[in-house]
């Protein structure tokens, strides 16, 4: 039996698999050259070979070493398909596969739609300026500089004489002739292009030239088709994804609907052990796919998806693999959380208010020191995260993006001040999704009730001030991403209601509407002259604002004499 397709496979690895696929193919009429890397064991090839024996239509071509980068694969992919045109001299196309490719569709749908395209070339063939999977690697460098060192086994070496090229500005001249192309290394050429490549008489000066080029099994091919093919597209009938550091995504079991879907003629690369795969695509004829363009365009909206999910994760759901990377996260947190700053002190009954107002959960200082305040006086929250100020102060951004996460779609608001843990500042102050409100100075209200030791409040209120002073620096730094609100305690009790109204409106839990009722202020009768006494003390409390001695904050205003008329 004859067919115009030979299957050129590289084998390196599972080659129970691959007998299982180049029994698939030569069982529907395709013969099958095989090159088995040299890095398998003499024993292993042979007990290979041995089972393949039965199978006329399948050879074995002379084994190179293959190393990814280096010019082994060239050399393998060339003289297996010189022994598929030499032997087999009906073929018209030749298809380079690798053994843990995967037919996707019957082999007699490939063979009729190659049938129909006697001399079209398929290989994926694009100058360095057009491409934009050089991930990681080299671009225009890749053929003007000399790549003699392994880059994975030689890392020191291969680096080292790289940056000497460079530092000597030395390039290599590029075969007169050619311009240097880039493309997947699985094609689908036909006999004529593959012939005229093989017997160039320049071969010599081209395999010489390449041999030392950067991963040349993604150009030599795709450069030398366009001196001698009258009708390339750019494409591969082959499957084959890859990730953004460039490695190929591997197929399992529970992508056999997404497949499916792709229309393509052939996968990789398959998961050896993906056995629903194997025994879906080469066992089960009601798996037959319609006649149809191949078209993996359908599934890659679904790739980059998977990509952009593993290089950025979900917003605020920390991974290993980027945990330990400063602002490597998607970020900070995972949804929109309200800071209070100052607020608790300054009015009485704030927390009760602020739930009324709102409608979201209202914790106290969540970073205060003895415990976590959570709402409610609970010991333990969403996600069974404690209230433990050990465990929180171990690591207080974690602390933080834990709760946020484990309560996704209700609204968190907590307080936070200079006596809470400082080391939170920076996350808040760089996470988007944080509306902080500050009064700043309003710490100062607990120290004035508190009818302590005068001497011992002077020197905690320099504390505080000091602490608030660094907090509202990195607030309103360059690269604050909260949206953040500050006012001086003595703008803001001078006119409560507007500020109140405009952070509310931004929580925008309960819609907008005006306020009917304000939280109760806290008695501040004689502040002014605590603050005054601080300074007279050596103390300068300058956050506060401009707080007058004498102000009555609490002293309702006279009521207004009635009008009357002078005739």
């Amino acid at each position: 039996m004859s067919s115009t397709v030979g299957i050129v496979m590289l084998v390196h690895t599972a080659l129970g698999r691959a007998e299982q696929v180049a029994r698939h193919w030569a069982a529907a009429g395709c013969p099958v050259v095989i090159h088995v890397d040299k890095n398998v064991s003499h024993k292993v090839y042979s007990a290979f070979t041995h089972r393949l024996g039965d199978v006329d239509n399948v050879l074995f071509s002379r084994r190179h070493r293959c190393e990814w980068g280096m010019w082994g694969i060239v050399a393998a992919s060339q003289d297996a398909a010189e022994l598929m045109l030499r032997r087999f001299p009906d073929v018209r196309h030749v298809y380079l596969a690798s053994g843990s490719c995967l037919p996707l569709r019957p082999v007699q749908e490939l063979v009729e739609y190659l049938a129909d395209r006697p001399r079209t070339d398929f290989i994926e063939s694009a100058t360095t300026a057009d491409v934009p999977w050089t991930v990681g690697g080299f671009d225009e460098e890749r053929f003007t500089l000399r790549f003699p060192f392994s880059w994975k086994k030689r890392r020191k070496a291969f680096d080292g004489y790289v940056a000497l090229q460079r530092a000597l500005r030395l390039k290599r001249r590029i075969p007169k002739g050619i311009v240097p192309h880039m493309g997947s290394q699985w094609w689908c050429l036909t006999r004529q292009t593959l012939s005229a490549i093989l017997e160039d008489p320049d071969r010599a000066e081209f395999d010489g030239y390449f041999k030392r080029v950067w991963i040349p099994d993604e150009s030599y091919f795709q450069t030398l088709a366009r001196l001698y093919s009258s009708n390339i597209e750019s494409r591969s009938l082959t499957l084959s994804k890859f990730d953004f550091q460039g490695k190929p995504h591997i197929f399992y079991d529970d992508h056999l609907q997404l497949l499916r879907r792709s229309d393509c003629f052939v996968a990789r690369k398959i998961w050896p052990h993906a056995d629903r795969l194997y025994d879906a695509f080469l066992t089960d004829p009601a798996i037959a796919m319609k006649q149809t363009e191949p078209n993996p365009g359908k599934i890659d909206r679904i790739f980059a998806k998977a990509v952009d999910r593993r290089v950025k994760g979900r917003p605020g759901l920390y991974m290993q693999s980027r945990f330990p990377r400063t602002d490597w996260e998607n970020g900070v947190t995972s949804g929109d959380y309200s800071v209070f700053e100052g607020f608790a002190e300054l009015f009485e009954d704030w927390d009760d208010w602020l739930s009324r107002a709102t409608g979201a959960r209202v914790h106290g200082h969540l970073y205060a020191p003895e415990r976590a305040e959570f709402a409610g006086g609970a010991s333990i929250i969403s996600g069974a995260l404690p209230d433990s100020a050990a465990l929180r102060d171990a690591n207080p951004k974690a602390f933080l993006t834990n709760l946020i996460w484990n309560t996704r779609g209700e609204r968190q608001i907590f307080q936070y001040g200079p006596g809470d843990n400082p080391d939170l500042g920076w996350t808040l102050a760089k996470d988007p999704n944080a509306q902080i409100s500050v009064i700043s100075g309003a710490w100062a209200v607990p120290l004035f009730k508190s009818n302590r030791n005068f001497g011992d409040l002077r020197k905690e209120a320099a504390e505080l001030q000091r602490i608030e002073s660094e907090h509202l620096k990195q607030l309103q730094s360059p690269w604050t991403k909260a949206r953040v609100r500050i006012w001086t305690m003595a703008e803001f009790v001078e006119s409560p209601m507007e500020p109140l109204q405009t952070v509310i409106d931004e929580i925008g839990q309960k819609g907008l509407r005006r306020l009917g009722e304000a939280p109760k202020m806290a008695d501040l009768a004689g502040f002014g002259q605590f603050l005054q006494n601080l300074k007279n003390q050596g103390m300068h409390p300058y956050l506060m604002g401009d707080f007058p001695v004498d102000r009555g904050l609490n002293k309702q205003p006279p009521k207004p004499r009635r009008p009357y008329l002078v005739k």
